[in-house]
């Protein structure tokens, strides 16, 4: 059933169940990493103390685990979407060679169980002013309820940033009415004729904005990364119609569209991306992800500096 999922090749298909887990490893190390120049590169944690127990840092750069080098783990990982789990296994630890302050080490670290590591989540502020007067907007945790005070406590700013490098929470609506000085289009679909497999038809997407004066009249930058997926990629389609908007950082992961679910034997299901999702020129986003103006990257250095480079490549540009 994972290899009918895999083969599927759609963005949304995804497989998980108790098999599966054991099958790539249900045991974790604390750390959270991200794949820089085929090398993952830690960037925070799961379990600060736990990371502690084997001093995992912040920018350690791994290169090989359990004597494999980390480059071609990803590619045996990559056609199950499995590239998270690269540390996995059954065993209770796992042995890395990892670079830090310019030096290769080797050494042996534990793994634990999602349910031992006491898994976080940092409270986080829908909105702040940053230094420069530059107002900075968090879409995984605004709501559409709080968009007209954010938008007001915003408005003498000089410029807006959109953070959504995470999973909005259908914001764009609201939103658009402050950025966009006309109604627009901001996507087409295609969607399937089920009386007529193969067949599929051709609609323009909602219009989106008020043909009004412009509530905002400063910049107005979206930030995007790989973690940027489906409703993230549609609001950023949608908030790029605006009138003074540029997209800054990295590919989005191209898993546009809604998600329909398929039920299969045993009770075990899956899911397929049920429409096509284009821009109003035609161009896809699905496997692709949005346009952006400005294509930058996080660097080792910058995560072991500390540094959201995609932010401060922002604020360049907002001061330009």
């Amino acid at each position: 059933m994972l290899e009918l999922v895999v083969n599927i090749d759609d963005s949304h298909g995804y497989f998980i169940t108790k098999e599966t887990r054991r099958y790539f490893g249900d045991k974790f190390i604390p750390a959270i990493f991200k794949l820089i120049d085929n090398k993952a590169v830690i960037t925070r944690f799961y379990d600060d103390s736990l990371a502690r127990v084997d001093d995992i840092r912040i920018g350690d750069v791994i290169t090989k685990v359990d004597d494999k080098d980390v480059a071609t783990i990803f590619k045996e990982k990559e056609k199950h979407n499995a590239i998270n789990v690269i540390f996995n296994g059954s065993s209770a630890t796992v042995k890395i060679e990892f670079v830090r302050d310019n030096n290769t080490q080797i050494k042996t670290i534990k793994r634990y169980l999602l349910k031992d590591l006491n898994i976080k989540r940092k409270k986080s502020h829908p909105y702040k002013v940053l230094d420069g007067n530059i107002g900075y907007v968090n879409m995984g945790v605004l709501t559409t309820k709080e968009v007209p005070e954010v938008m007001e406590k915003l408005k003498e700013t000089k410029a807006i940033i959109f953070d959504i490098r995470n999973f909005p929470k259908a914001t764009y609506r609201s939103i658009s009415l402050y950025t966009n000085s006309k109604r627009n289009y901001f996507h087409k679909l295609t969607f399937p004729d089920l009386d007529y497999p193969g067949k599929f038809i051709w609609k323009n997407g909602g219009e989106r904005g008020k043909n009004d004066d412009l509530k905002y009249k400063e910049k107005v930058i979206l930030l995007v990364n790989e973690r940027s997926q489906s409703h993230a990629e549609f609001t950023t389609m949608c908030l790029q119609t605006g009138d003074n908007v540029t997209t800054i950082g990295s590919q989005t992961s191209g898993a546009d569209g809604n998600m329909s679910e398929f039920q299969m034997v045993g009770g075990f299901k899956t899911w397929m991306t049920g429409t096509g999702i284009f821009y109003p020129d035609g161009t896809e986003t699905q496997r692709k992800g949005v346009n952006i103006e400005i294509i930058i990257k996080p660097t080792i250095q910058g995560i072991i500096e500390g540094r959201d480079e995609v932010l401060e490549k922002a604020i360049e540009f907002v001061n330009e």
